[in-house]
């Protein structure tokens, strides 16, 4: 339930949310949450991104303090004048994601897998290439024994047989928390993360820094990895009306749709009552 006054932190999905659907963010949201800043409000981007995407997603929300990247496994403090600190940076064990692996196809079936390995600057995802996956440019090709060779920051899987929504609930019932955290962001395929990690765990790292208390927290989101930092926040919880229907569940307010800068609208009329 919506509290009194003002939030003490503000936090924002953005792919779906905070950006249209056309990949940009407008002059009129930009503006809106350069106000959010000015009011003494600090303001924190909460994406699926990985860290290979810093700049990006710095440019998509620049007026951000924060950073909460990967599903939460990267947190940075881009408050800090010398320069970005990394607050966290958690891996999934390559031979925790090979196991559950083998159990997952053991049920399903065989998976197409792509892993992010790296955090440089624009670097590939690597794995089984799937025409679905909207990014093309940033992939390579690489076999299933390469892309365990090392620990990753997060990884992709998917099935021709299941829905993500299906495979999801299916993979949870298999693979149990304490051994990875697995969600979706609305890109067809279930993503796969340390145990622990989600943006939740991401915006804690952030609060406690602050010293903000979760119950002054207003969030906002679209897709089900949204969904543990719903059940964290207690100032508000925010969905765009794009939403997945478990997120519009588990909101307390619905602004408009990311193409219509429901965030902005919704943070514009939270500043002028």
């Amino acid at each position: 339930m919506t509290r009194p006054g003002l939030p003490k932190l503000i936090a924002t999905d953005l792919d779906g949310t905070l950006v249209r659907s056309d990949d940009t963010v407008s002059a009129y949201t930009h503006g809106v949450l350069d106000r959010v800043r000015a009011a003494g409000i600090p303001v924190v981007g909460a994406t699926g991104r990985g860290p290979r995407l810093k700049e990006l997603t710095r440019n998509d929300i620049r007026a951000a303090d924060f950073l909460v990247m990967a599903g939460g496994g990267c947190v940075v403090d881009q408050s800090d004048p010398t320069g970005p600190v990394v607050l966290r940076d958690e891996r999934l064990s390559a031979e925790v994601l090979a196991g559950l692996l083998t159990d997952l196809e053991a049920a399903v079936g065989p998976l197409t897998v792509m892993v992010e390995g790296s955090d440089e600057h624009d670097a590939p995802l690597w794995g089984d290439y799937h025409p679905s996956w909207p990014y093309p440019e940033l992939f390579e090709a690489r076999s299933r024994a390469e892309c365990l060779a090392l620990d990753v920051i997060k990884a992709f899987v998917r099935t021709a047989d299941h829905d993500v929504d299906e495979l999801l609930a299916t993979a949870r019932r298999i693979v149990p928390p304490q051994v990875a955290t697995l969600t979706q962001a609305g890109l067809g395929f279930v993503e796969i993360t340390p145990a622990g990690v989600d943006k939740a765990s991401g915006l804690t790292v952030v609060a406690e820094r602050l010293g903000v208390d979760p119950a002054d927290v207003l969030v906002f989101g679209d897709m089900p990895n949204d969904l543990p930092m719903f059940a964290w926040a207690g100032w508000s919880r925010v969905a765009v009306s794009n939403a997945h229907p478990l997120v519009r569940a588990a909101a307390d307010e619905v602004t408009l749709r990311n193409d219509d800068d429901g965030v902005a609208v919704y943070l514009d009329r939270l500043l002028s009552r």
